[in-house]
């Protein structure tokens, strides 16, 4: 009798213990799983995003006949937060096919500028995706006046002459480890605006390159740090 009763004692003390154990395991496991669904979400969307780009290359530049397109940046937030204005880039590369060594030629970023709701849960709506294809010259072109917009210097040629040699890094253009153009220290909430083109205004503020696209009224920021991937692209400093 005695061991009975020892034996329900340490079952009433050690089952709701057991449980809570499994209920924090299942939590966590539930946890992974739901974390692993989401990037395996975000890593299909980004093929699917991927292979649009290409699909739009291949409609709107026949002359690229051989060609590589990788994803340079695109935003892994969250799903419920994904359908926000934002931008994925593409580096994109000629080649010339060979049986020995592959023979690289012109670079180009494709941009692909997202309106809101652009992702839902029936997937991604490419209708409201605008695509920007340029190349180094233009990419040169926007970044003199995007510095030119975000510091005090003035002079074109001087502006491109740092910015083939140089990075655009948080606080402005560096040669090395010289900071050669500072940029203007602005609050979050200060912009500058520059009229670049008949389809977009460039933006500075603090530590983002903003791009506003006139014919859907968004005004999207660009990371620093993409920035500094797509220079690095174009315009390697080894």
């Amino acid at each position: 009798m005695k061991k009975i009763f020892i034996c329900f004692t340490l079952i009433f003390y050690l089952t709701p213990k057991q449980s809570k154990a499994q209920n924090e395991g299942a939590a966590a496991i539930g946890g992974l799983l739901a974390i692993g669904a989401t990037i395996a979400a975000v890593e299909s969307m980004k093929e699917q995003a991927e292979l649009t780009a290409t699909e739009w290359l291949l409609s709107n530049h026949p002359e690229l006949t051989s060609f590589y397109v990788r994803t340079l940046d695109f935003k892994g937030k969250k799903l419920k937060d994904m359908s926000a204005v934002s931008v994925i880039t593409f580096k994109i590369r000629e080649f010339e096919p060979s049986e020995d060594d592959i023979e690289y030629g012109k670079k180009r970023v494709l941009f692909g500028f997202t309106s809101h709701g652009w992702i839902s849960e029936y997937g991604i709506d490419f209708n409201k995706v605008s695509w920007f294809f340029i190349d180094d010259t233009e990419w040169m072109n926007m970044m003199v006046a995007y510095v030119k917009v975000a510091s005090a210097q003035s002079d074109v040629r001087q502006i491109k002459e740092t910015l083939e040699t140089g990075k655009v890094v948080n606080k402005g253009v560096k040669i090395k480890s010289k900071l050669v153009i500072p940029f203007f220290e602005l609050d979050g909430d200060m912009y500058v605006v520059t009229d670049y083109s008949q389809d977009i205004k460039l933006i500075y503020n603090e530590r983002s390159l903003g791009i506003y696209l006139k014919g859907t009224s968004d005004l999207v920021q660009i990371r620093r740090s993409t920035i500094i991937e797509i220079h690095d692209f174009l315009y390697p400093n080894d």
